[in-house]
């Protein structure tokens, strides 16, 4: 028995969801008229509060879009530098819109309304026009930091004054929703797009969600389209996430609690240098000068525990729904020998 711990993109469907695909009822999405798709996006435009949203094959896509739709060649976007849209996502900031970026460090990839006032390019025609601030919640690279909701808010009043789209990369937004107890209306009231995940913790095999007003998921869908990511019967795969979304929200707290216990063992190693703070699903730590990652990883994979070494001699692991408390307790112990000292 493997027990992959590299991503929670590796879920597979289980026998409920896949028997929803089956039943789904399909049409072509391009022409308007696959319904599970049209069902999907009015279940998460809803449950945001917000008009509109768009149904996409990846989250990097909806990413992307929101960038583009936001800004014109020349123009600058705000994000952490830990951020998936700068770190992961080949590029297409520049690819796509042309844009540049500021960037913001810190430790966890959470900033504050002031570094967004301190990060804003002067009106200057040597300077990019600042157009966009994204955050990221949760922030993958920051060991699935969380972000404080009145922290937001205070940049989104930021945006507003300043004339700035808010984006929010919410790969893992309903971890962060799941772990703070929050009320999702108050992210659509926030920001101008919101991208989610649904092939992550949600389990769902692929697809994203891009949410936004009439007018801005319009030119989204021109820019899907011109992407290539117009699929035709795409309606089982709408299906899979329409099913996450009203059974896979609440039970995502079972991954926290399992990456809780990972954490509190990993606490206890003496080849374990430091351990970024878990509130989440994601487990990020740093080995030993003495130690190298990438050995670590294949001892790991000896024992059938697959993790991810994600440079700088750290490792990264995700619990998700396809792990059991068996299995964590098999990676506690496998972490505690003494093959690591």
């Amino acid at each position: 028995m493997v027990i992959d711990l590299r991503s929670d993109t590796v879920t597979r469907p289980g026998k409920e969801m896949l028997e929803y695909m089956i039943q789904a009822p399909v049409g072509d999405m391009v022409l308007g008229d696959d319904p599970m798709v049209n069902e999907l996006e009015a279940k998460a435009s809803g449950m945001f509060g917000m008009e509109a949203a768009l149904f996409c094959p990846s989250g990097t896509m909806t990413n992307q879009i929101a960038v583009k739709i936001h800004t014109d060649p020349g123009d600058d976007v705000i994000c952490s530098k830990l951020s998936h849209i700068y770190q992961n996502e080949g590029g297409g900031i520049a690819f796509h819109s042309a844009a540049s970026v500021t960037l913001i460090e810190t430790e966890s990839g959470v900033f504050t309304g002031d570094d967004v006032l301190a990060s804003i390019q002067p009106d200057d025609p040597h300077k990019p026009r600042t157009r966009l601030v994204s955050a990221e919640n949760s922030v993958n690279m920051g060991g699935g930091a969380v972000w404080n909701l009145e922290e937001l808010r205070k940049i989104a009043a930021i945006c507003r004054e300043k004339k700035l789209a808010f984006h929010l990369d919410g790969a893992r937004l309903f971890n962060a929703i799941v772990k703070n107890h929050e009320n999702i209306h108050d992210y659509g009231e926030l920001f101008d797009t919101i991208s989610i995940c649904l092939s992550k913790g949600l389990g769902a095999p692929v697809g994203s969600i891009l949410l936004g007003n009439r007018d801005l998921i319009a030119r989204g869908v021109r820019l899907r389209k011109l992407m290539g990511g117009g699929m035709r019967q795409a309606g089982f795969m709408a299906a899979a996430g329409l099913f996450a979304l009203e059974n896979n929200i609440e039970r995502l707290e079972e991954d926290h609690k399992h990456a809780r216990k990972i954490a509190e063992a990993l606490k206890g190693c003496k080849w374990i240098d430091h351990i970024a703070p878990v509130q989440t699903n994601i487990i990020i730590f740093k080995l030993i000068p003495a130690l190298n990652a990438s050995e670590i990883v294949k001892i790991l994979k000896d024992d059938d525990i697959l993790a991810l070494d994600i440079g700088n001699n750290r490792i990264r692991m995700v619990t998700h729904l396809d792990i059991t408390s068996d299995m964590v307790d098999k990676v506690i112990k496998s972490i505690k020998s003494t093959r690591f000292s």
